[in-house]
């Protein structure tokens, strides 16, 4: 398998940390898409945010996802990345899918024991919880369309990418096979 495996989901679910595992368990590249737009834009997203407002910062956005989509990569998205039509079909389109979805308690607590907040700019201004929960209201059915596969993130890291790995055996068998064999 050489397409791009693109990871999607809320804040907090694990799509860097699972991310950078994934890549390596698959012998491909990792790619934050976030990271790449602050080192591009040489200033963090809250600042974008707070400089040029949240419809500038969503084309960076778009941008960047377009730009860093290579065979053999595993990419991290930012967590809003679905709110825009093109991006679900570039997705669909480009890569395999994966929505690591988790509970919003789970969500919320990871977010409150690492906030990164020049990362990850509250969304609504509410606490935690409650914007976690409104925020996944309004797109869980987006990452649900947008995802080939939908996996378990409120689990260990290491239990993700088995799911993960999993799901592509069953797509990419032999691919697979040869990957597994030579990762250890």
């Amino acid at each position: 398998m050489t397409q791009p495996i693109f990871l999607i989901g809320a804040r907090g679910c694990g799509k860097t940390t699972v991310g950078q595992k994934l890549a390596g368990a698959c012998h491909f590249d990792f790619i934050d898409t976030d990271v790449t737009l602050q080192e591009r834009a040489q200033q963090s997203i809250a600042d974008i945010v707070a400089k040029e407002g949240w419809p500038a910062f969503r084309a960076l956005e778009t941008q960047t996802l377009q730009s860093v989509t290579a065979a053999q990569s595993v990419i991290a998205t930012g967590g809003g990345v679905i709110l825009a039509p093109a991006n679900r079909e570039f997705l669909r389109d480009n890569g395999i899918v994966f929505y690591l979805k988790a509970p919003v308690a789970v969500l919320a607590g990871r977010l409150e024991a690492f906030p990164e907040e020049s990362q990850r700019p509250t969304l609504t201004g509410k606490p935690i919880s409650e914007e976690v929960r409104e925020i996944l209201a309004q797109r869980d059915a987006l990452y649900r369309e947008t995802a080939h596969f939908t996996v378990d993130a409120a689990c260990e890291p290491d239990d993700v990418v088995a799911q993960i790995l999993a799901a592509i055996a069953s797509v990419h068998p032999t691919t697979m096979a040869v990957n597994s064999a030579t990762a250890g």
